[in-house]
């Protein structure tokens, strides 16, 4: 649960700013290893 309000801290997610798939899923990728080293 807290992991996703994470996830919702990312506007770009949040909003699915990303149109196409692909893009949208190693934007998602990129942020959750970004959470996960932090």
């Amino acid at each position: 649960e807290r992991f996703f309000c994470r996830l919702k801290q990312f506007r770009r997610l949040a909003t699915r700013y990303e149109k196409l798939a692909t893009r949208f899923n190693a934007f998602l990728q990129l942020a959750c290893a970004y959470i996960w080293l932090m």
